[in-house]
């Protein structure tokens, strides 16, 4: 576009009267820029040269113009027009609806991903400062994240506590088990000595068992109960259900690693929870530095809007001034140019708030269909309350950045000295008591082999008993090829690494601190000059239009006093913010923040400095 439009003014030079006849006198008595002739040409000869060669330069733009791609709309004619914006570009920078409500704030569910109707759905609602960072404390994922790890940190901690107490347990098993075996004599038991119940001819059966007793009987020899043949067998089918059950009781009496254990533990929770306290720093600068930009946004969008409009009545003054013959067309066409590259401005400014409004957004966790504008007007935050020393010294003092490290050395300090204590000897105490319970049943024989096996057939049987013990064990680990020994040199490192990170971050707070101050003291002093700038800048305008008007300044110097006018404005813009985004900075370094979860937050905008604190 710049240089189509470099190619209009060259085209207007070569159709100007002043170039075109070469009677025009040469001037006599200065005159004004704006009618003043481009050279005191004399000569046709001379005037011809001069023509050929401005027409090839405009051949040789011509050309380099056509490597430009093609507008995607035709020009447009009526130059008091101003272009139509994209339809989202508006819907992004409407107006706030109202303030937020209760029922805007609650935030998506972590993981749930927006509908389409809900990101149809926008609307914009407007809030305070306060109120952004108070939504942001509540609704912060990463800070609800935190919030969750100083839980699982006093978890773990109260988990290592239990380890002074005795564990008792409970135990039971129950079971059924059931087999089929075959029992099979390889030598005959008669020549054991043990009577006639284990001989082969130990019994006489009744030759007629009906006869009365009385009377004398004449019987056969017969096997004993207990005989058993070589190659006798007999197979049988057992079943067996058992069940058991008991209490025992474990207990650490010489444990050398336990006590650095829940010190350790003790300080992973402390570093948790400093840890936590640091974000809430973090995050109510992040929260404060994005609205202080949606706050510069949204008044950027108003100078640019209203330089666009004064744009507008200029080039109108430029056009009655050209109808009238009092100025040339040039500076219709810089007029043009000008309004121009001021509505690429202000549609780049809109955009900006547009972005800036979603930055603030996704601080504060809102829902999908929720766009926060501010409501604050801007207000310069008041000159930092102490000086340079004593910021550093209260900055240091109760930093959660610094304590949490600390308490991360601490704990890598008591696991070093849990892992090594694994070679030395632990005593443990142990104790049980539990009872056990039988039956058994064994049926379905079969007898082979010319006997039964010489045992006792019990069908069905049942058995029960109670046991109990107590002692003591000691494990003493000897040898274990360097392996706990390494464990604890290389948390001795990074116990040694910790304090290092300790001292990157003691300057790092005092780097950040000292750019903060010095860019709020240089902040001030700017916002200082850019007032007197801008009041200037204003009466210079003034005087420049009217000027102009009557023929007494050109439309250069009206263009240049319009950029210096838009510039001081957005200096001191630039300046009012710097103020409070530096404060701000500072104010990180300094604000108290509980360290538990469970506390209220409450939102602090100034630092309240205590009679302390400035001695």
């Amino acid at each position: 576009m710049a240089l189509q439009q470099r190619i209009v003014m060259i085209s207007a030079l070569l159709t100007a009267p002043a170039l075109a006849a070469p009677t025009i006198p040469a001037p006599q008595a200065p005159a004004p820029l704006s009618n003043a002739v481009p050279s005191p040409l004399v000569g046709s000869g001379e005037t011809e040269l001069l023509e050929r060669s401005w027409r090839k330069l405009d051949a040789e733009l011509r050309a380099l113009d056509q490597l430009l791609p093609v507008e995607p709309e035709p020009a447009v004619r009526d130059v008091l027009s101003t272009p139509e914006l994209p339809s989202n570009l508006l819907r992004a920078n409407q107006p706030p609806q109202g303030p937020i409500q209760p029922e805007q704030t609650a935030p998506a569910p972590p993981l749930a991903l927006p509908t389409p109707q809900q990101l149809e759905a926008t609307g914009v609602a407007s809030l305070s400062l306060e109120q952004a960072l108070a939504l942001a404390f509540a609704n912060s994922a990463s800070l609800q994240a935190q919030r969750e790890q100083v839980a699982a940190a006093l978890a773990t901690f109260q988990a290592a506590m239990g380890t002074y107490w005795p564990t008792i347990s409970a135990y039971a098993a129950g079971g059924y088990s059931r087999s089929r075996s075959t029992e099979t004599s390889l030598q005959a038991n008669d020549n054991l000595g043990f009577g006639p119940l284990f001989s082969s001819t130990g019994l006489l059966t009744p030759a007629n068992p009906a006869l009365p007793p009385t009377q004398p009987q004449t019987g056969t020899p017969t096997a004993g109960a207990f005989y058993a043949p070589e190659g006798g067998w007999v197979k049988s089918t057992s079943g067996s259900t058992d069940a058991e059950g008991g209490l025992q009781l474990n207990y650490a009496l010489l444990d050398f690693a336990r006590t650095p254990t829940v010190k350790a533990a003790r300080a992973s929770l402390e570093q948790q929870r400093n840890t936590y306290a640091n974000q809430l720093r973090s995050l109510q600068l992040q929260v404060s530095k994005a609205y202080y930009q949606l706050q510069q946004q949204d008044q950027l969008v108003r100078v640019y809007d209203a330089n666009v409009r004064n744009d507008l009545v200029l080039l109108q003054d430029s056009l009655d001034l050209k109808q009238a013959g009092l100025v040339p067309r040039l500076d219709v066409l810089r007029r043009q140019a000008i309004q121009a590259s001021d509505e690429e401005t202000l549609i780049q400014a809109l955009a900006d708030r547009a972005v800036a409004r979603r930055q603030l957004a996704v601080l504060l966790n809102l829902p999908p269909q929720v766009t926060p504008s501010a409501s604050d007007p801007i207000v310069v935050q008041p000159r930092w309350p102490l000086d340079l020393e004593q910021s550093l010294l209260a900055a240091y003092r109760g930093n959660p950045e610094l304590e949490a490290i600390l308490a991360t050395r601490q704990a890598l300090s008591q696991q070093k000295q849990a892992t090594a204590a694994g070679l030395l000897p632990k005593l443990s105490l142990f104790a049980n008591a539990g009872g056990t319970s039988n039956l058994s049943s064994l049926g379905n024989f079969e007898l082979g082999g010319g006997g039964c096996c010489g045992s006792t057939g019990l069908p069905l049987t049942s058995t029960n008993g109670w046991d109990w013990s107590v002692g003591l064990t000691m494990t003493w680990l000897l040898f274990d090829a360097g392996n706990t020994a390494g464990q604890a040199r290389a948390l001795a490192k990074r116990e040694a690494a910790a304090a290092q990170q300790y001292a990157a971050t003691r300057n790092d707070i005092r780097l950040r601190l000292e750019q903060a101050f010095f860019n709020h003291e240089a902040s001030l002093a700017k916002l200082s000059s850019a007032r007197r700038g801008v009041a200037a800048a204003l009466e210079a305008f003034r005087d420049v239009r009217l000027r102009y008007l009557t023929g007494l300044s050109s439309e250069l110097d009206v263009s240049i006093t319009q950029d210096r006018l838009i510039n001081s404005l957005v200096q001191r813009l630039n300046a009012t913010v710097g103020v409070n985004v530096t404060y701000a900075q500072l104010l990180r370094e300094l604000l108290p923040m509980p360290r538990d979860p469970n506390l209220p937050i409450q939102p602090q905008l100034q630092l309240q400095v205590s009679s302390s604190a400035t001695h």
